[in-house]
């Protein structure tokens, strides 16, 4: 499976956010993010680092 896991930084460590992600939206400074079951999480936050590979999300919150 090629599903990521999204992690949000906070004081300096990066903290779980959601999982399974499938697809991320920018929407007007928020990020939804999408996973496999149709679940949905909306976050105030900027895309840090993104990496297929690892299948890794890093958000910074705004």
């Amino acid at each position: 499976m090629c599903e990521s896991t999204a992690y949000v930084l906070k004081d300096g460590k990066e903290e779980v956010f959601f999982e399974d992600v499938d697809a991320l939206e920018n929407k007007n400074n928020e990020i939804k993010l999408v996973n496999i079951f149709g679940e949905t999480k909306m976050i105030s936050a900027k895309i840090k680092q993104f990496s297929l590979v690892d299948h890794k999300i890093l958000l910074e919150p705004c």
